[in-house]
């Protein structure tokens, strides 16, 4: 099931929780109050129209989706709208942790001039950097260095604390794709990252979020990103340095992880920092991200 944080194009309407059935989007509380209604279930879980509130209970709520998609999938919704009378916002809007995950490709270490790391290297963003899969990355005129990193991101669906690996997969709502655009000389000038990974507006995630029932090995998805339709970075999942279920072992054992927060597991070899002569994202570049059984992110680059 693809999970989708929508609004139809009005400046009034609100963000809602839907999932994707073709080109149709379907409200899946609309659909689910109905559903309860026409069998008098009227003391059972309603689905949150709201999707803050829907990951806050993430994998309950998955799976009454998931049933609930099924019984729709072979007629007409009438609360279904047409992909194009809809926008697509970031489908987590306030996770409260985005852990990202450095040097966690070995061809990517080597193309930065790294060292493979002992353990994982953490580093995190804020709200303010994540945009939506129709929203643009800006290019703000504090860097002239703004680099695309194409990444699997992993969305929590349900409070993590001190998890075994074995059991990772259990608490993880779904996958979708992140693009961590780096400010490399932002980044590079102190020892913490911080300040190049978090300007305003520049890290996307999305279309949608891949629930595990569709995904149950993301240790082998082919992950690619292009520049203007120019192919940059080509890899696998398989090439991780650290897996997710070792992600998540390792960091719910330095804090617990809530439903709705996101881990974005690192980029592959192909960065712009990397190319020879480096290439720099400019004003008007298309960035295209794709990983496998999830679909393509596509976002341009617009002067701010």
């Amino acid at each position: 099931m693809k999970l989708v944080n929508y609004r139809l194009q009005s400046p009034f309407a609100r963000n809602r929780m839907g999932a994707v059935q073709g080109d149709k989007i379907i409200d899946l509380h609309m659909a689910h109050t109905e559903i309860l209604q026409k069998e008098k279930k009227y003391r059972s879980i309603t689905i949150p129209a709201n999707p803050n509130d829907f990951y806050q209970n993430a994998k309950t709520y998955i799976e009454i989706a998931e049933t609930l998609m099924r019984q729709l999938s072979d007629g007409y919704s009438e609360y279904s709208f047409d992909r194009k009378d809809v926008v697509l916002e970031k489908p987590v809007s306030h996770p409260s942790k985005i852990i990202c995950i450095g040097t966690n490709y070995a061809d990517h270490v080597a193309e930065m001039g790294s060292e493979i790391p002992e353990y994982p290297v953490l580093f995190s963003k804020f709200n303010n950097a994540l945009i939506g899969p129709e929203d643009e990355i800006y290019k703000s005129d504090a860097t002239e260095k703004l680099d695309y990193e194409v990444e699997l991101a992993v969305v929590i669906g349900a409070k993590a604390s001190k998890v075994k690996k074995e059991d990772a997969l259990d608490y993880i709502a779904g996958y979708t794709i992140g693009n961590d655009i780096s400010a490399r000389d932002l980044q590079k000038r102190t020892p913490q990252w911080l300040q190049g990974k978090s300007l305003d507006h520049t890290t996307p995630i999305g279309p949608w979020i891949v629930t595990t029932s569709e995904i149950n090995d993301p240790g082998n998805l082919s992950i690619k990103s292009y520049v203007n339709g120019e192919p940059r970075q080509s890899s696998n999942t398989k090439q991780l340095i650290f897996d997710v279920q070792y992600l998540i072992e390792f960091i719910s054992n330095l804090m617990t992880l809530d439903p709705g927060d996101i881990i974005l597991t690192g980029t592959p070899g192909g960065v712009g920092m990397a190319m020879n002569p480096p290439k720099f994202l400019e004003a008007d570049d298309l960035v295209t991200l794709e990983i496998d059984k999830i679909g393509k992110l596509e976002n341009k680059v617009i002067a701010k």
